[in-house]
């Protein structure tokens, strides 16, 4: 599993800006969740992958805190699928229901509050499941595990508090 999350994080270096130098430093693995920090750009995050992977894409799920940026707990999810032009995008966790912003492999609430309100569900909830339809018509769900997810969203934003 943490072999995983590492590859997760490298992942995620390797989609950033190629200004960011590769200076990653481990917070913790807590269950399915690993929480990293960044020197530059300075971000801390949670992220984890889908319960299953049924595609050569990588997704993801993560929490990042942004300092410079005065960002915190925002959410980014890695589609497992390209999205088709019109469909949206559904972030579900227990009977609450979060529209997303999405691009073609992406998604993000659409605003700082819907962050925090899907932030705030996923401390309670035991999984959550993003639903979009992908090129070609066929549906598609990501299931991601949430035990360890506010653990690893708070070492996250700590660690970047204390710089």
């Amino acid at each position: 599993m943490i072999a995983i999350l590492l590859a997760a994080a490298a992942l995620v270096q390797a989609t950033a800006p190629a200004a960011a130098p590769p200076n990653r430093r481990t917070i913790g693995i807590f269950e399915r969740w690993g929480a990293f920090a960044d020197a530059a750009p300075r971000r801390c995050y949670a992220i984890s992958k889908p319960i299953s992977r049924r595609t050569a894409l990588y997704p993801f799920a993560s929490v990042a805190t942004w300092p410079g940026a005065h960002v915190r707990n925002q959410l980014h999810l890695r589609l497992s699928r390209r999205r088709a032009p019109s469909a949206l995008v559904a972030l579900s966790i227990g009977d609450r229901r979060f529209p997303l912003r999405a691009g073609d492999m992406d998604a993000w609430a659409p605003d700082a509050a819907a962050d925090a309100a899907i932030v705030a569900a996923m401390r309670g909830g035991r999984s959550m499941s993003v639903e979009s339809v992908a090129q070609g018509g066929r549906p598609f769900v990501d299931v991601y595990a949430l035990k360890g997810a506010a653990t690893a969203i708070d070492a996250a934003a700590l660690a970047c508090l204390k710089g």
